[in-house]
């Protein structure tokens, strides 16, 4: 389970909160759009929206390209038709990769997706042959500083999470998708404030990798994937250790 959050150390660590601003807002914009279509422009019903917009505000995402995600996604005002789509592949050393892309052309993102994968000698996998080692789930992260341990453990277990685990300077609670916002919502209500609250997939083993050429490849083909304007996440079930983290860094 810390194999995840971990992971997403990882990312903030090389990523410093995504210095691509635009590429960040392209992303959020496509998610609001997307989560408006399916639950409506109401945030006070549309806890998954709702949350979005929390994102978004912390990326300090003007609220004029929020406003018009939403209305683009309720149709209020004419915007793009986006499909999703899913690829999946094995990296270096058997690591797992699940990309998840929103795309105008699907023909495209298929072609340029390929071309990034070949680049690092992957191959496309048959589609569920990755993403069936890895289970939907909601993944929400409290920074520990923020409150008890105990005390958050009897909010989150209340409102219908599964587990919860201290992980690093955090606490990792995963809930099944259908009961994400039930928990998010007691967080709120309880003024507990997240770092993160998401659906994803969170997958069921990890793959250690404890070379450091082979986590510096892994690390730039799971770079350049998120940097694809299509690319709306990427999943896997890489786990460095410390210590070739710090040698990468040093």
């Amino acid at each position: 389970m810390s194999g995840h959050s971990k992971w997403k150390t990882i990312q903030h660590k090389k990523g410093a909160a995504d210095a691509k601003r635009g590429k960040v807002f392209s992303r959020l914009s496509k998610e609001i759009m997307i989560a408006a279509r399916q639950g409506g422009g109401n945030q006070a019903t549309n806890v998954t929206l709702r949350n979005l917009v929390i994102k978004a505000k912390d990326a300090n995402m003007p609220a004029d390209n929020v406003d018009r995600a939403i209305k683009k996604g309720t149709g209020e005002i004419e915007g793009v038709s986006y499909e999703e789509v899913v690829y999946e592949t094995y990296a270096s050393g058997g690591v797992a990769v699940i990309v998840n892309v929103l795309t105008d052309n699907k023909n495209r993102a298929a072609a340029e997706i390929r071309h990034l994968l070949s680049k690092h000698n992957c191959e496309l996998a048959a589609p569920g042959s990755v993403s069936r080692g890895f289970s939907r789930k909601g993944q929400i992260l409290v920074d520990q500083a923020a409150i008890k341990e105990d005390d958050l453990m009897e909010i989150v277990l209340e409102s219908g999470a599964e587990d919860m685990q201290p992980d690093d300077d955090a606490y990792e609670i995963l809930t099944e998708p259908a009961a994400f916002d039930a928990v998010v919502e007691a967080l709120a209500k309880a003024e507990v404030k997240t770092r993160s609250a998401e659906v994803t997939m969170v997958p069921d083993a990890y793959v250690p990798v404890n070379d450091k050429s082979t986590a510096a490849s892994l690390l730039r083909l799971v770079e350049e994937l998120e940097d694809h304007d299509d690319v709306q996440n990427v999943y896997t079930n890489l786990d460095i250790d410390d210590a070739t983290l710090k040698e990468m860094e040093g």
